[in-house]
């Protein structure tokens, strides 16, 4: 898809796309509806009358497995493992394709509003929760940094607070984070100030790639060229000097604030684990970025994430990405057996993860298990490992459940590893402790070694081929809802 007119465009014609044309407000309702709508795995909502402005704000885009694939351009009813799979073809096969530089016809530059004129609350940011510090800008916005050493350009999602009409909050002072990184070899150039940028809109593959851990020196315009076949089409801004997406909806381009003395107070925000406080209280000073100038389209469309707990398009990005980088680094590591990996967006798409195997020596799930612990993408806060039997696939969650029920024994499957990298926005820990965890490994497969196995109850082939191709002839509808034709 070209751009956010095609996705919706497409969502619509899918039937998984609503737009509310009464009038809502910013200030908690809109983001209330959307909550609602999320946990009863609604469609995207397309609010056309927020309360005194006149963009319409788009938000609950992929919280639903159908919205995530049409997203990444493959079939209706792919599983949200399989999107994942799709992805970590990508990354294994290193199908990157680059961006292409355009330099006429940009649509986000149909209207350019200067630094004299640039408001910021003429943007319908919506406060979510009673609790939350304020309107938030950036829940759905891919901030544009690079390294200036070796120009490597990176896309993140960071949340950006309204602080005032020409400035944001900028959260991402985390030293995990690619941002910050670039931030910090700025500022050690001697340089208080670094250029970036801010956008939504494009097609919602970006907010997917922004949000996810693609490695370190590589960009995600490269990684969304590779998954969706198709190059992103970028432009150079003559003011930052970075690529930017040409089919963006909004564009906020400035200056991000270097110098800890300066920083501004900023949240809290109702993270994505359903909790408040991990990115500090009300009152914690941050970096902030002051808008210099917005290039937009004539009538754009505004993005917005709920975030808060699950499931919200916050956790189905961050299962997609995690299950995808998580598959990727078993394959590059050749952990042998592996038949599926998933990161459930239950779980925030972060702490738990799931593998099928078959299993050929004894003692191989565990094994497994050590793997994803250790793997680049693994060991960082992921807190429990379910390994299960390769007649389960790691999304079936029905099965991990009879899995735990018959294949696991407490005693003899459980491992506990007493120290693992945590996160501060784990909060099972304790606020002063957030910097060390710890995980649990489950053994949900029959053990290879047994010489006398339990006889699992099995289904006939042949008789089932036959039930379902007469599936219609009994008077059931095409599609049974579990996945038969």
């Amino acid at each position: 898809m070209k751009d956010l007119r095609e996705w919706i465009n497409l969502l619509e014609e899918e039937g998984v796309l609503h737009r509310i044309k009464a009038e809502v407000d910013y200030e908690l309702e809109l983001g209330h509806v959307a909550t609602l709508n999320e946990r009863k795995n609604g469609p995207a909502l397309l609010f056309e009358n927020v309360k005194g402005h006149r963009i319409p704000v788009l938000i609950s885009t992929i919280t639903t497995p159908k919205k995530l694939a049409l997203t990444c351009g493959l079939p209706a009813d792919t599983s949200i493992c399989n999107v994942a799979k799709e992805w970590m073809r990508v990354m294994v096969q290193k199908k990157l394709i680059p961006p292409v530089e355009v330099k006429e016809n940009i649509p986000v530059m149909e209207q350019v509003i200067e630094e004299k004129d640039v408001n910021l609350l003429d943007l319908p940011s919506p406060r979510l929760y009673p609790n939350d510090g304020g309107r938030y800008l950036g829940l759905a916005f891919n901030w544009v940094t690079q390294d200036p050493e070796t120009g490597w350009t990176n896309i993140g999602t960071y949340r950006g607070q309204l602080l005032d009409e020409k400035n944001i909050g900028a959260n991402m002072w985390i030293k995990s984070k690619h941002a910050y990184l670039h931030m910090e070899k700025t500022r050690k150039q001697g340089k208080s100030k670094m250029l970036a940028a801010a956008y939504c809109g494009c097609d919602m593959i970006h907010f997917l790639a922004a949000s996810n851990m693609v490695p370190e020196g590589m960009s995600e315009y490269d990684v969304i060229g590779g998954i969706m076949n198709d190059p992103v089409q970028v432009f150079k801004s003559d003011y930052t000097g970075l690529m930017l997406p040409a089919n963006a909806e909004i564009i906020l381009e400035g200056e991000l604030e270097l110098d800890p003395k300066n920083f501004r107070p900023e949240g809290p925000l109702g993270e994505y684990p359903g909790f408040y406080g991990a990115s500090g209280a009300f009152g914690t000073p941050k970096p902030f970025f002051t808008v210099k100038r917005i290039l937009r389209r004539k009538e754009p469309i505004f993005v917005a994430s709920t975030v808060g707990r699950p499931v919200g398009d916050t956790h189905i990005a961050n299962t997609v990405g995690r299950t995808a980088f998580l598959w990727a680094d078993l394959e590059m590591m050749k952990v042998p057996g592996i038949r599926s990996v998933y990161m459930p967006p239950e779980a925030t798409g972060r702490w738990w993860a799931i593998v099928s195997a078959k299993c050929t020596f004894p003692a191989q799930a565990q094994r497994i298990a050590h793997a994803v612990l250790a793997s680049p993408t693994g060991h960082f806060h992921t807190k429990g490992v379910i390994v299960v039997d390769e007649d389960v696939a790691a999304d079936d969650l029905a099965g991990v459940w009879w899995s735990l029920a018959v294949r696991y024994n407490p005693v003899d499957d459980t491992q506990i590893i007493n120290k693992i990298r945590a996160t501060p926005f784990d909060p099972s820990l304790p606020e002063d402790m957030k910097d060390i965890g710890s995980a649990v490994i489950l053994d949900c497969t029959t053990p290879v070694e047994w010489q006398k196995k339990p006889v699992k109850v099995e289904d006939d082939p042949e008789t089932m081929e036959k039930v379902l191709s007469r599936w219609q002839e009994y008077g059931f509808p095409k599609s049974d809802g579990m996945g038969h034709a």
